[in-house]
């Protein structure tokens, strides 16, 4: 599954009330190290289909959402099981690093 694209207005239907895993990639498009990162969650949304679903937020569009998590700088990655945060990490990452951080989390 590729990845989706939230808004404050789809964040509860997208992630707090999936019945999957949801890896939430807060994003701005001015953000160097947020594209570095992005085909390697594209890869592990590819990879993981149907046992984690990666959903992308931009951060300037959607406030509400960012601010709901504390956001404080992006890129900023949040993994949400049944609703809830379980995990979170700031900054970018080797693919590998992200799938072992995933890997570990889920």
């Amino acid at each position: 599954m590729a990845t989706v694209h939230a808004t404050d207005d789809t964040f509860e239907a997208e992630v707090l009330k999936s019945d999957t895993p949801v890896l939430v990639d807060i994003w701005a498009e001015w953000c160097g190290p947020c594209r570095q990162i992005a085909p390697a969650l594209e890869e592990i949304s590819e990879e993981m289909d149907g046992k984690l679903k990666v959903v992308k937020l931009d951060a300037d569009s959607n406030p509400q959402s960012v601010m709901s998590m504390g956001v404080r700088g992006i890129p900023a990655l949040f993994i949400f099981k049944d609703g809830e945060i379980v995990s979170n990490r700031t900054g970018a990452a080797p693919k590998a690093a992200l799938q072992s951080w995933i890997d570990e989390t889920i």
